[in-house]
């Protein structure tokens, strides 16, 4: 055999061995190693599943009772005078009077304030000196304005009179003070309704009234009758665990019973029976276990490794 061959088989036993082979490799005791192990193969130690099986039994669904079945009274009807309403006395309110009546009320007393009075001011009218008064010579003009050509121009002295401007102020005529003002009481009228006359009470006298009616009078009596209802049962079915999952050795593959392409027809006998592998690689990696696995457990087998037990339900040849 190769010394590929030989890897991928020992690898394999490894991988069917787990946590569990590797424990009974280290142990000392024949006990913990695989019965009636044959030289050359190989064993894993796989996980059988608990098994169940399904019991029935009758169980109570309705226990047994009694149905009462009544006949009903029977009626017919009657004219009678009968007696409505008794002769009674009764006592009548006689409400109160109202009547209607003005009243003023005083809603706030008399008082005093401050109040502040501001400063008032008027407007006055102040002529002001703009130009005072003056004499100013000026050019004197007429019909004559040279007495001979050897005299100058004419000069008049002329007074001009002041200027004034009449202007507007504003003046304080009273300045801002305070007061005391009295505030006067203010009053409201209201209507309000007031008791004119009081409630008061008396007795009348209820004449007895009766009235001419049909009744229904008894015939006969209702009856009544028990019926007894049985108890109703049902089958129920359960499931009772037959034997508990245990840890059992099986064969594995080894280089005793692997031949070429075997791992690639386990591959190719899962995709078949629906579990995916993987690539058909003749390579047993994760993808290729995990099938395995769920392939095991659809069969109800132990779980564990490759088993010689899943590669013959696979029909799958090892020699």
């Amino acid at each position: 055999m190769s010394r590929a061959m030989k890897t991928m088989v020992g690898g394999l036993a490894l991988a069917g061995l787990g946590v569990t082979g590797t424990l009974a490799l280290a142990s000392d005791t024949a006990a913990d190693l695989p019965p009636n192990a044959k030289p050359g193969e190989c064993y894993a130690r796989s996980l059988i599943p608990a098994t169940y099986t399904t019991e029935t039994e009758q169980v109570l669904k309705k226990e047994a009772s009694e149905r009462i079945e009544i006949t009903p009274a029977r009626f017919e009807w009657v004219e009678e005078t009968v007696l409505v309403k008794e002769a009674a006395t009764k006592l009548e309110v006689v409400p109160a009077k109202y009547r209607w009546v003005e009243e003023t009320l005083q809603t706030k007393p008399e008082s005093t304030k401050m109040v502040e009075v501001p400063a008032r001011y008027e407007w006055t009218e102040e002529k002001i000196l703009v130009k005072p008064a003056q004499t100013v010579w000026k050019k004197g003009r007429g019909p004559v304005e040279k007495v001979d050509n050897g005299t100058g121009e004419i000069m008049c002295l002329v007074e001009e009179p002041a200027v004034y401007k009449t202007v507007r102020k504003r003046v304080l005529k009273n300045a801002a003070k305070t007061e005391t003002v009295q505030v006067s009481a203010e009053h409201k009228t209201i209507k309000k309704r007031v008791l004119a006359e009081p409630a008061k009470t008396r007795e009348v006298e209820i004449p007895a009234e009766y009235e001419t009616v049909r009744v229904r009078k008894l015939v006969s009596p209702p009856q009544e009758r028990r019926i007894e209802i049985p108890a109703e049962y049902e089958t129920v079915s359960k499931r009772v665990s037959t034997s508990d999952s245990r840890l059992v050795w099986k064969p594995v593959l080894c280089e005793t019973n692997l031949r070429a392409g075997i791992v690639a027809d386990v591959q190719r006998a899962l995709s078949k029976a629906g579990h995916n592998p993987g690539p058909i690689d003749g390579v047993i990696g994760k993808q290729t276990m995990a099938a395995v696995t769920s392939f095991q457990r659809s069969k109800g087998m132990a779980t564990g490794g490759l088993t010689m037990e899943a590669i013959e339900a696979l029909n799958v040849r090892v020699n």
